[in-house]
């Protein structure tokens, strides 16, 4: 039987954070070292390129996330890992699914459809500010997960539209052209962690309430202490579904210490004292792999070393396999 072949792209606009890592990437490494699985882990910089026009920024993050999945333990010996820049035949997978693609199709996509509502609300034209590369980006998305006729992509509840419109173009480009791609499922996990930041309100780079993961001691600390709560005092009960402190403890606890914490805020932990141990507890099992970070960053060319082999195993899928649809839609040697 075939391996199960999943892929998950990581954009490159900003600095990993504790939601980041609870949601994605810890479980997407833990898939890493299955030996049921073939995982395709790309850093989707095309993509940043919608977002964000700065190019420094661009340049950090794709370091920064790169490093961080290296030193939390991915298993690069087993998953693919590489930038979708290093991928050629990504691009012009992307032509010729942008040819099978209906206009229909990419006016439904949620993103293009928030922005032209936003436009309208505000009394501008309805793409004033529209990119192309925003318009089209579901059909890279396409390209991404068709290019290694992935079977699951793991995504958020937010996701499964480009999900869907992926398995609409492939099944339009089979009928034209013959069976090439797989039907991607999407998979989302209900069960999965959805971080609160600081304010309350999901950990998100937007709101500016993140956690970033690789803080030194000093500067986490300093971060968990800026959780907001209520102003119960010691000794008041406190209820822990609704504290964004226990939220981030359980996401790190064992069930024991959860069942544990759940107790001590029926008896009144103090805020300050439940953020220390909260503190203690994420310092604990971030340290090791902060120290291989920070290291990393230091050795850019040894994350570059480990980016170009992953980029020669997926091109060693890629180039075969778009030689192969070169053929099916007709542009082929005369010879």
């Amino acid at each position: 039987m075939s391996k199960q072949r999943v892929l998950t792209g990581i954009t490159t606009t900003g600095t990993p954070h504790l939601g980041n890592y609870v949601g994605a990437i810890r479980p997407a490494i833990e898939a890493s070292k299955s030996a049921q699985l073939e995982s395709f882990y790309f850093l989707a910089d095309y993509h940043a390129l919608i977002k964000c026009q700065d190019a420094e920024r661009i340049k950090l993050s794709r370091k920064e996330i790169a490093a961080t999945w290296l030193a939390l333990g991915l298993n690069t010996d087993n998953a693919v890992f590489y930038r979708q820049s290093d991928v050629p035949e990504i691009p012009e997978l992307c032509w010729l699914l942008t040819c099978m693609a209906a206009k229909g199709l990419m006016n439904r996509a949620h993103a293009y459809k928030a922005v032209v509502a936003a436009n309208e609300e505000a009394g501008e034209d309805p793409d004033f500010g529209v990119t192309m590369g925003l318009y089209n980006y579901p059909i890279l998305m396409a390209a991404d997960i068709l290019m290694f006729n992935a079977n699951k992509v793991p995504v958020g509840k937010d996701q499964i539209q480009h999900i869907e419109m992926a398995r609409d173009i492939a099944a339009r480009f089979n009928h034209h052209y013959g069976n090439h791609f797989n039907m991607p499922e999407a998979v989302v996990d209900d069960k999965g962690s959805i971080l609160q930041g600081l304010d309350g309100r999901k950990m998100s780079k937007s709101y500016n309430n993140t956690i970033p993961l690789f803080l030194t001691e000093k500067q986490l600390k300093k971060h968990i202490n800026k959780i907001k709560t209520n102003l119960l005092e010691p000794g008041e009960a406190k209820d822990p579904d609704t504290s964004t402190v226990f939220q981030i403890w359980e996401a790190f606890a064992s069930a024991e210490q959860t069942a544990q914490m759940r107790d001590k805020f029926a008896g009144g932990i103090a805020w300050g004292e439940a953020k220390r141990e909260l503190f203690e507890l994420v310092n604990s099992q971030l340290g090791e792999a902060r120290e291989k970070y920070f290291e990393l960053m230091e050795r850019p060319a040894d994350i570059e070393d480990v980016l170009q082999h992953g980029a020669s195993k997926a091109r060693a899928v890629s180039a075969p396999f778009i030689e192969k649809l070169r053929q099916a839609v007709g542009l082929r040697t005369f010879v």
